[in-house]
């Protein structure tokens, strides 16, 4: 497969860089590889149904230690013929490091490797309905730390709330790259940015209520304290954010077609390990309504940058993919706070082992649902073996595969799904009636 990009610049503020798919292009589909798991509905994703893109923030640079890790630059993906276009926005030139960059973090989302086609192809082969679907890519996140925080933001909660909690997340990284002062702020808006139309102030306001409780704390961090006050500097009210709190992601993008992305969205890109640190635990789990999981996704972000957890090197044990490989990953992550059977099943599954397939409350209503299977806790593991043990090593596709088609059949097609609709897809809107009809839930307007 050719990994070469190419990258030419278009009209002020816009860089396209082109990926060839080689080998993948006779079968690969854009919509299908980024609408096949719930990540992809998650911030900072953002498909869009009706130019069939999918537009986020990407990185400049993965190395923590350089200076340009903190840097993101819009990106929209699209899929022409038999290569991959990336119209990046907010910028006039890419060097070549920058480049590959972001091209390792599409492949990464994308899944596109010689590696991971072999793999399609073979579980394609023993799997006819798979095959005539194209289903095989499963979407995932441009870098490991950002799998292994939405895993803990799956855990034991609604989907409705692991939905907010990552746009929460994504807003405070906005937040963290905003100017100190509503006079550099003011002047920040008022700028034209890549022929966007002149951005309002109020677009930089964050839309979820800062957590202010933390200067009454005595425990609290002074770092915490400093990033309050910086939400007062922008006159910040919870009235005013609770208000605005519902505004899509949506809002701000734009169709490829006839129109550029606006650099002026109103989220950010996901936070990494070293914005993070700099955060006051009880801060971060107020402002981001994350509970006991800011604890853990502090740890996880403490012990990266202090180098205890080194992704590079979980992902170079990755390999061939073999069974003691993921004996050993299951082992390192064991240790980490919080990565209990489920998330480390998850993170695994993000990371290209398929042969686990992670078990909760949901894979016992799948096997009621689907296959007439009473199912528990204590024996469901066993269970989905005994079903989907026959599509070893890509058990858990096999079983995605079901998952995703059954979520079509109450929902509708997934990728025309508006993203105000994401909340709808939870167990208890897929409870059969009780005539044994299924009625398909009923989505907005802008769906139909």
């Amino acid at each position: 497969m050719n990994s070469e990009g190419t990258a030419a610049p278009t009209a002020t503020g816009v860089v396209v860089v082109e990926l060839p798919l080689g080998d993948a292009a006779a079968t690969f589909n854009l919509e299908k590889a980024v609408c096949s798991h719930g990540l992809f509905m998650m911030a900072p994703n953002h498909w869009d149904p009706q130019s069939k893109t999918l537009q986020r923030p990407l990185r400049l640079n993965l190395d923590p230690h350089h200076e340009d890790h903190e840097a993101s630059l819009m990106v929209q993906i699209s899929h022409p013929l038999h290569a991959l276009r990336l119209c990046v926005y907010g910028t006039n030139s890419l060097s070549t490091q920058h480049q590959h960059y972001l091209l390792d973090q599409v492949r990464r989302m994308l899944r596109l490797s010689d590696e991971e086609n072999s793999r399609i192809r073979d579980f394609q082969e023993v799997h006819e309905e798979a095959k005539n679907r194209g289903f095989g890519r499963v979407f995932r996140s441009p870098t490991l730390f950002e799998d292994m925080v939405k895993c803990i933001l799956l855990c034991n909660c609604q989907w409705s709330r692991t939905l907010s909690m990552a746009k929460a997340l994504c807003e405070l990284q906005l937040e963290l790259q905003l100017p100190l002062s509503n006079e550099s702020l003011a002047n920040a808006a008022n700028k034209t940015i890549s022929g966007c139309q002149t951005v309002e102030t109020s677009q930089f306001v964050p839309k979820t209520p800062a957590g202010k409780e933390s200067k009454k704390n005595p425990g609290v961090r002074k770092s915490s304290i400093n990033l309050a006050n910086r939400f007062a500097e922008v006159k910040e009210t919870e009235e005013n954010a609770n208000l605005e709190r519902s505004v899509q992601i949506s809002d701000c993008f734009q169709p490829l077609e006839g129109k550029e992305v606006s650099s002026c969205t109103k989220i950010g890109n996901f936070p990494s390990p070293r914005e993070l640190v700099s955060l006051d635990e009880k801060f971060l789990a107020k402002r981001c309504n994350l509970g006991y999981r800011a604890g853990r996704i502090m740890n996880l972000a403490r012990e990266i940058v202090d180098g205890r957890v080194r992704l590079r090197e979980l992902e170079d044990i990755c390999g061939t993919l073999s069974l003691p490989e993921y004996d050993k990953l299951a082992e390192k992550l064991k240790v980490i706070d919080g990565f209990g059977p489920f998330t480390c099943a998850n993170v695994l599954m993000c990371m290209g082992f398929y042969h686990v397939i992670p078990t909760d409350s949901e894979t016992i209503r799948h096997l009621e649902q689907v296959h007439a299977k009473s199912s528990m806790i204590r024996t469901v593991q066993r269970d989905v073996e005994v079903i989907y043990g026959k599509y070893a090593p890509f058990q858990f596709l096999a079983y995605w595969l079901e998952v995703w088609q059954f979520y079509e059949e109450w929902f509708g097609k997934l990728s025309e799904m508006s993203p105000s609709d994401y909340k709808l897809i939870t167990a208890a809107n897929m409870r059969p009636k009780r005539n044994g009809k299924n009625k398909r839930i009923k989505l907005s307007v802008a769906d139909i």
